[in-house]
């Protein structure tokens, strides 16, 4: 019986580790041009529009990036949880959901309003924080 837990236990360990894409490298090329990258989030003083993002992640990015973001290594595609990802502006994410980066296999989102592009950054910068604890919060 404790083989059996065992080997469960080491391929949902595999199943993890192969889900996650810890060595994605940002693509140098694909940079926001710097009018793009300054614009303010016009939804940043309204953090429950995040629960909109939400949904729109659920049905436009977990394929690629997977349900808490950290990406599909099978897909190559981002960690959004990773610092490289998350030290970008509110614009240079907008501008990456509008636009896209069809060389690496990020598809342009331009069809969504632009309100909800821009919900979906908030989303972004929640998902590093949903894993802090509550009181670390605090300080």
């Amino acid at each position: 019986m404790r083989a059996v837990f065992v080997a469960v236990f080491l391929m949902v360990i595999l199943a993890v580790a192969n889900s996650q894409n810890e060595g994605y490298r940002q693509d140098p090329g694909w940079r926001a041009p710097t009018e793009a990258a300054a614009r303010p989030n016009p939804l940043a003083k309204r953090p429950d529009a995040a629960a909109g993002g939400a949904k729109l992640f659920k049905r436009n990015c977990v394929e690629c990036h997977g349900e808490n973001g950290t990406g599909l290594a099978n897909k190559h595609s981002a960690n959004l949880r990773l610092d490289v990802v998350q030290k970008q502006s509110d614009g240079t994410l907008f501008w990456k959901i509008t636009n896209g980066n069809t060389d690496r296999g990020m598809p342009s989102f331009s069809r969504l309003p632009e309100l909800q592009r821009w919900q979906l950054v908030l989303y972004l910068r929640n998902l590093n924080s949903a894993d802090i604890p509550s009181k670390a919060k605090a300080k």
